[in-house]
């Protein structure tokens, strides 16, 4: 099971309503954060999240609602007594841009270890296959993709057909391998295959762009912006470098996706579901975000 969790679903700047948007994907004791603004420890904890399994924070590009409260994040992962390296992958410049927030946190007491993404590839990290790809946005900025594999299903009659003794079926299940008779066994030699895994897709802050379809294609869930829904908003969108709801709805139709959350809020918009006929008219499975949203998603067979 994975559990996706938005703390935040503003843009620009918090607000009474909304902290700034944010995402949390967790799995099995390990968590990847997306973009950390103002307040993200805050809006974590307010969305019923621990931060200290945040292993991976994923920084979309360096405005400051997406980047400036990194410090207060960072300090407040130690505070909670994390100790274990923590990486954070983003656009070139990122390891220079975090270490001059940080002056005002210079004494943490865990490494971070820095992706700088210049030619974004495929990377592994807190049990996720991570592709972060470029989007359309002033500056440099990434979207990603998240996908959680799943092993096969375990054969038994392969198995037995090796002589693998039954009471090692367990171990070989979770640890991937075990040794019998000086020779080593390793799942792959006992299962049908891989299954199906679960895929994640996140980007805001950009127009629409074929790397989108690209990358969300065939997503499980599809977080993207929706900065406003009003066809009115269209030039200031294409002006800042966003997106309107029915944009981002369309995104959904080209890539497959199987449900889209719409997130990155406008200040002034103020309620944001009112809108959501914009996108839910081009795609039924469209709904609007908001703090503290969360689902599980599940393996399906």
């Amino acid at each position: 099971m994975l559990r996706v969790t938005l703390p935040g679903t503003g843009g620009m700047m918090p607000t009474k309503e909304r902290w700034l948007s944010t995402c949390i994907i967790s799995c099995e004791g390990h968590s990847v954060l997306i973009d950390c603004g103002e307040g993200t420890q805050v809006a974590v904890k307010f969305a019923g999240c621990r931060i200290k399994p945040v292993d991976l924070i994923c920084i979309t590009h360096f405005h400051a609602d997406h980047i400036s409260g990194l410090p207060g994040f960072l300090l407040s992962l130690g505070n909670e007594g994390r100790v274990e390296p923590l990486t954070i992958a983003g656009p070139k410049g990122i390891k220079r841009i975090v270490k001059s927030l940080c002056v005002i946190a210079p004494a943490l007491p865990f490494e971070i270890r820095f992706r700088e993404l210049t030619e974004p590839e495929p990377f592994e990290e807190a049990g996720f296959t991570v592709t972060p790809f470029k989007v359309r946005h002033r500056v440099e900025c990434l979207g990603y993709s998240f996908y959680l594999p799943r092993i096969g299903k375990f054969n038994v009659e392969k198995a037995r057909a090796l002589s693998i003794p039954q009471n090692l079926w367990n171990p070989l299940q979770k640890t991937g391998q075990v040794m019998y008779n000086d020779k080593i066994y390793t799942y792959d030699m006992v299962s049908d295959g891989d299954r199906k895994g679960i895929k994640v897709t996140y980007c805001t802050d950009t127009r629409p762009v074929n790397s989108i379809i690209e990358n969300a294609k065939n997503s499980d869930l599809f977080i993207c912006e929706g900065l406003y829904y009003s066809p009115d908003k269209l030039e200031r969108a294409k002006l800042t470098g966003h997106m309107l709801y029915e944009e981002a709805a369309e995104l959904a139709v080209k890539a497959s996706v199987k449900r889209l959350w719409l997130t990155h809020f406008s200040p002034a918009v103020e309620f944001p579901e009112e809108g959501i006929s914009a996108a839910a008219d081009i795609f039924e499975n469209a709904e609007c975000g908001f703090d503290g949203k969360t689902i599980d998603l599940v393996f399906n067979d």
